[in-house]
C-alpha cells in the first residue's frame, strides 16, 4: 500500500513539483493551497506523513503544527522560506519531525521524507517498551504503547520525538548514549539535518518535566560527547 502524503503550500508551482515528484516516487500524494481545507481532510482521513509550508494565506502553519499534534504523531516535515534559528527552534518545539528552508533541493526533501516514513514504520513494527523507574523519591512510569510519561501520577506531555528521546535514554539508563547514537535511533541512520535539533527536545523535555526538576536533575548533558539519564545524582 502507498503511503499517503498531504502537501500545503500556497505557492502553486511548489505544490506542482513536490506533487509531481513524489508521485513518481511511489506516493500517493494530496495537495492543498490553505490551512482550512487542509484541516478537514486531515480530520476525516490522517496521512503517512504532512509536508507544511508556514506562511499560508489563511492561517498560521505553526498553529496547524500544533494541532496536528494535540491529538495525532502524523510524522511533520516544515517547508518553509523563514530559515532563521528561531523559526526552526519554534516549529521543532510545536512537535515537527524536521525542517528545510526554501529554497531547496527535491533530493533532499526526497531523501527525508524516505528517511521519516522508514523510522515510522520501523517504529509501528517493533515491540513496544514500558516499565517504572524509581529517581530518588520521584516515580517515573513510561508506556511506548499508550504515549504515555508520568511523573508520581502526574502525566507529563511530550511530542513524539521527545518522547522517544527519553525511551533511549530510560533503555541506557545511567550509560552515555553519543549524540550521533541518539540521532540515529531517533530521526535515522540517513538523517543529515542540523544536529542542534536534538538539543532542542532535550531542552524543551527539561521544560516539560520540571516537576521536581526531574529534567535538569536526572537528564544530563555529557558536554562534547551526548547526554544521559541518571538514577543517582
Amino acid at each position: 500500500m502507498m503511503n499517503l502524503i498531504y502537501v500545503v503550500d500556497d505557492e502553486e508551482n511548489i505544490l506542482e513539483i513536490i506533487e509531481y515528484n513524489l508521485s513518481k516516487n511511489g506516493y500517493e500524494v494530496k495537495g492543498f493551497k490553505n490551512g482550512s481545507s487542509f484541516m478537514d481532510f486531515f480530520n476525516a482521513k490522517k496521512p503517512d506523513l504532512v509536508i507544511l509550508d508556514l506562511m499560508l494565506p489563511d492561517c498560521d502553519g505553526y498553529d496547524i503544527c500544533k494541532k496536528i499534534r494535540e491529538g495525532s504523531d502524523v510524522p511533520i516535515i516544515i517547508l518553509s522560506a523563514r530559515s532563521e534559528e528561531f523559526d526552526k527552534v519554534l516549529g521543532l518545539e510545536l512537535g515537527a519531525d524536521d525542517y528545510i528552508s526554501k529554497p531547496f533541493g527535491i533530493r533532499e526533501l526526497l531523501a527525508r521524507v524516505k528517511n521519516i516514513l522508514k523510522r515510522s514504520k520501523i517504529k509501528n513494527k517493533t515491540g513496544t517498551f514500558k516499565g517504572e523507574y524509581y529517581f530518588d523519591r520521584i516515580k517515573l512510569v513510561v508506556d511506548e504503547e499508550k504515549h504515555v510519561i508520568s511523573l508520581d501520577d502526574k502525566t507529563i506531555k511530550l511530542n513524539p520525538k521527545e518522547f522517544q528521546v527519553i525511551i533511549v535514554l530510560l533503555k541506557n539508563l545511567d550509560k552515555l548514549v553519543p549524540r550521533l547514537e541518539l540521532i540515529r535511533e531517533i530521526w535515522g541512520e540517513d538523517y543529515f539535518g542540523d544536529t542542534r535539533t536534538l538539543d532542542v527536545h532535550v531542552r524543551r523535555i527539561r521544560k516539560n518535566m520540571s516537576y521536581k526538576d526531574f529534567g535538569k536533575r536526572y537528564i544530563k548533558t555529557v558536554h562534547g560527547c551526548g547526554y544521559r539519564m541518571t538514577s543517582d545524582i
